[in-house]
């Protein structure tokens, strides 16, 4: 068992914010709660806007009690698992409180999946009822149709986005997205045969039994990928939650006054945190934004004098790429955070200069519930990760060992926190190769390589963990390569990072083709295939064609040679 002399005072707590505790007191409530308690306190007040449309917290309440009311008359019990399959809208948000009082258990999944990563999500948390937006039926149902009868979904609820709009011709050009995104949020396709309209749903006057979830039990079950395999469910209970859930809005200085953007994805742990959780148990309003959008966002931040925005760099890069952004009315903003990939020291400095903002960047993964590292508001550093927040004990080790190593040294990231999630979904080997015990805690392994400098404050510099990260969006490049395997010209695909200016990194794929593609197929024709069938985040921005994939002697393909032989082309 690895062991190693722990510093009775570590570091990072000689320059802990003096307002605030090193360990909080979670209530020994559940997610519903936060909700019941709020609105009963700010009835009145606006849980979210969405195009200009407030809905306030009784509303969200009430129309989650009613629907899941429906949820439980279709057979949905304590534990179940439901599909929650929408872009940002308050939609998301009402069927995520139903779920919960329905004492059933959310799966939150990314809308940019396609049909062919879908099914997945259906046969592994066996759930038989989803959830989702007219313009995703469809994929909904491609998916659902593809597999074997007793693993399909027995209900699908369907809403539309104009289901919590103003009438369109009503919308004030301040709250209008661009044409594309705005025409797309007006649109009503043709639904599957059977699904449920949500105003039927919501309507039907049914009403639920008495809650029953305790702290302990399951609530969310987001996907992760990682190295090998299908994507795998992180089991977060309320109590995993809750720590984010209060941690967040006091790290961030945030009130029951404060204004939130929210157009980080509420799929994201890091979105279902800051838009969904944190501001239900605070009583904060959040501004929706379905899609990003530059122009809206600064519109909106001007208009609603938003005063927190957690966001992804390449956010503030392309605010700052508008020819408007210095008509921007940024003067509202007090809290500016985020992560998923390094802030640019150059961009840091811009939104200083002009706009008096620092950027605090965080650090956490789904496993952690989103933030187990942030840096101070009062004492941020530009590229870092941060410092451990609340209750959390994080070390540098050494990934053969799991040795401590000394302050400075590179090593292995490992967390132990009351965030840390429970395990991975019926896959009990990921999960105790996942955890390590040092000291007598349980630490989980993060994959990431690190260091901590003296004053506590800890900075990656590489990754153990064969992952690519495309603006903040985790891409596994074997999941990839099992679905570029379903390509009908692929014969093998072996895919690496590849240097990307905006993005940071991007997705390269060296493909071998297939004897009879070969001579008539080109990178563009893998690409398009591509977009048809993975999130547009995964598909490769790169295709390069090679006769062979090297190799080991025993079969395996040698990726890292590959990824040598684009470090060394981007230099």
């Amino acid at each position: 068992m690895p062991s190693a002399a722990p510093n009775p005072v570590p570091p990072h707590h000689r320059i802990w914010p003096s307002r605030l505790p090193h360990v909080l007191e979670i209530p020994e409530t559940t997610v519903w709660f936060n909700l019941e308690v709020t609105a009963r306190r700010f009835p009145h007040k606006a849980a979210y806007v969405f195009m200009g449309r407030a809905l306030s917290f009784r509303e969200l309440h009430d129309q989650a009690v009613a629907l899941a009311g429906w949820l439980q008359a279709q057979g949905v019990k304590k534990g179940d698992r439901v599909i929650l399959y929408l872009q940002n809208c308050p939609q998301w948000a009402v069927a995520f409180y139903a779920i919960q009082r329905a004492d059933a258990v959310v799966v939150p999944v990314n809308p940019m999946n396609r049909a062919d990563e879908f099914g997945h999500c259906i046969t592994d948390p066996e759930a038989r009822v989803a959830i989702t937006s007219a313009d995703l039926a469809g994929i909904v149902q491609q998916a659902d149709e593809q597999l074997p009868a007793a693993q399909r979904l027995r209900t699908l609820l369907v809403t539309r986005f104009t289901d919590a709009m103003p009438p369109p011709d009503a919308i004030h050009p301040d709250e209008k997205p661009i044409a594309p995104i705005f025409d797309w949020l007006c649109s009503d396709p043709p639904l599957p045969a059977g699904a449920v309209r949500w105003a039927d749903a919501r309507g039907a006057g049914l009403q639920p039994g008495p809650t029953t979830a305790e702290p302990d039990d399951l609530c969310v079950l987001p996907y992760t990928s990682g190295t090998t395999g299908l994507p795998k469910g992180c089991m977060h209970t309320h109590r995993t939650l809750m720590p984010n859930v209060i941690g967040g809005g006091l790290w961030g200085q945030s009130t029951t006054e404060a204004v939130s953007l929210g157009v980080v994805p509420m799929f994201h742990i890091t979105g279902l945190l800051f838009n969904v959780l944190a501001p239900v148990y605070g009583g904060s309003t959040t501004i929706l934004m379905p899609r990003w959008d530059r122009e809206l966002a600064g519109r909106l931040i001007a208009r609603h004098r938003v005063s927190h925005w957690t966001c992804i760099p390449t956010m503030i890069i392309d605010l700052f790429g508008s020819p408007n952004y210095r008509q921007f009315d940024l003067s509202s903003l007090r809290r500016l955070a985020g992560g998923g990939a390094a802030m640019p020291q150059a961009v840091a400095e811009r939104l200083m200069k002009e706009f008096g903002l620092s950027f605090a960047e965080g650090y956490g993964l789904t496993e952690t519930a989103a933030p187990s590292h942030s840096n101070p508001p009062e004492r941020p550093k530009l590229q870092c990760l941060g410092i451990p927040i609340f209750g959390v004990d994080s070390r540098v080790v050494d990934p053969d060992t799991l040795q401590e190593v000394p302050i400075g040294d590179t090593g292995e990231i490992v967390i132990h926190g009351p965030m840390v999630f429970k395990g991975y979904w019926r896959h009990p080997e990921a999960t105790a190769a996942a955890f390590v015990e040092i000291d007598g805690k349980r630490f989980f392994r993060t994959g990431d390589l690190g260091r901590m400098d003296d004053e506590g404050y800890f900075f990656i510099t590489d990754r153990l963990k064969r992952m690519i990260n495309a603006s903040g969006y985790k891409v596994w490049p074997s999941e990839v390569e099992l679905l570029l395997f379903k390509c009908p010209q692929v014969q093998e695909a072996c895919v690496v990072a590849a240097r990307d200016d905006y993005r940071g990194e991007t997705v390269k794929a060296y493909v071998v083709l297939r004897d009879a593609a070969r001579g008539h197929t080109s990178a563009q024709d893998i690409i398009d295939w591509a977009r048809e069938h993975m999130a547009a985040y995964k598909v490769p921005r790169m295709v390069e064609f090679v006769d062979s994939l090297p190799k080991s002697g025993s079969g395996k393909v040698m990726w890292r040679l590959l990824q040598e032989k684009e470090q060394s082309r981007s230099g």
